[in-house]
C-alpha cells in the first residue's frame, strides 16, 4: 500500500511515521509512506500557499494551486488517482470500520489543512471524503493525518507480525479490550488475577471476554448496544 501526505510540515509527520512499528515496516518495504511539502508546488516566487479570504474575516485560506499541483504530482508518481482525504472538523468521525476499509485500498492521499482551511474549490474538485478525529479543533491537519496513517498502516499485510496482534484490540473486535498484567506477580500489594496464572487457556479466554463485556458496558454503552445487537451476545 502507498500513503501520501500533503502537508506544510512534512518533518512533523516523518518524525512520528519514521519510528516504531510503522517506521520499521517502511524500511522493510511492507508499505510506502511519502510526505510532500505543499510549498514546493506553489506557483508564487515566494512559495506562498495562502491568501486572505474573499468576503473578509479572520485568518488566511490555503490556495488551490499548490494543493492541486501536489495532487497531480502524486497522481503522476503512482500512475493512478489516489483516494483523497481531507482532514477536517467538518468530516465524518473516524472509526475502526472505516480504517479497515481504507487499509484495503492501494493508494490514499491525505491533505493537511492549516490556517482557516483550504479553498472549497479544491475540496470540490479532488477530495473523495472529509474525515475528523472528533468534535474538537487542532492547529492543523498533521496530527489527524498521522493518526489516520498509523491506524491504516498497522492493518496492512506484514506490518504487524500476525493479525492476532490487532484482532483482539479495543474497538476492532467491537468491545473495549480486557486488562493486561505482567511481572511482578504482586506489586504494591496488588496481585495479578489468579486465573491468568492458572495456565487454563479456556478459563483465561472466558475471563478476558467477561472483563471486555464489563468494561464496554461501563465506559461505552453505545458500543455495547451495537455489539449485543449485532452478535446476540
Amino acid at each position: 500500500m502507498r500513503i501520501d501526505i500533503a502537508t506544510l510540515f512534512p518533518e512533523m509527520c516523518e518524525a512520528f511515521l519514521g519510528e516504531s512499528i510503522v517506521g520499521r515496516a517502511r524500511r522493510a518495504g511492507k508499505l510506502e509512506i511519502n510526505c510532500h511539502q505543499i510549498r514546493e508546488y506553489s506557483e508564487d516566487k515566494h512559495r506562498r500557499v495562502d491568501d486572505s479570504p474573499y468576503g473578509g474575516g479572520m485568518g488566511m485560506v490555503m490556495k488551490c494551486e499548490p494543493v492541486y499541483n501536489c495532487y497531480r504530482a502524486v497522481c503522476g508518481q503512482t500512475g493512478t488517482v489516489p483516494h483523497t482525504i481531507y482532514m477536517s472538523p467538518k468530516g465524518k468521525i473516524l472509526n475502526q470500520q472505516r480504517i479497515k476499509e481504507l487499509s484495503e485500498l492501494e493508494n490514499i492521499l491525505i491533505i493537511c489543512g492549516h490556517y482557516e482551511g483550504i479553498d472549497q474549490r479544491i475540496i470540490d474538485k479532488i477530495v473523495d471524503e472529509e474525515i475528523s478525529l472528533g468534535d474538537f479543533v487542532l492547529t492543523g491537519g498533521e496530527i489527524p493525518a498521522v493518526a489516520l496513517a498509523d491506524a491504516v498502516a498497522r492493518l496492512c499485510d506484514g506490518v504487524l507480525s500476525d493479525e492476532s496482534c490487532y484482532m483482539d484490540e479495543s474497538i476492532y473486535s467491537g468491545l473495549l479490550e480486557y486488562p493486561h498484567y505482567t511481572r511482578p506477580e504482586i506489586w504494591e500489594g496488588m496481585a495479578v488475577p489468579e486465573v491468568l496464572l492458572s495456565g487454563h487457556h479456556a478459563n483465561i479466554e472466558k475471563w478476558r471476554h467477561e472483563r471486555s463485556l464489563e468494561i464496554t458496558a461501563e465506559r461505552r454503552p453505545d458500543l455495547m448496544e451495537k455489539y449485543s445487537g449485532g452478535s446476540g451476545g
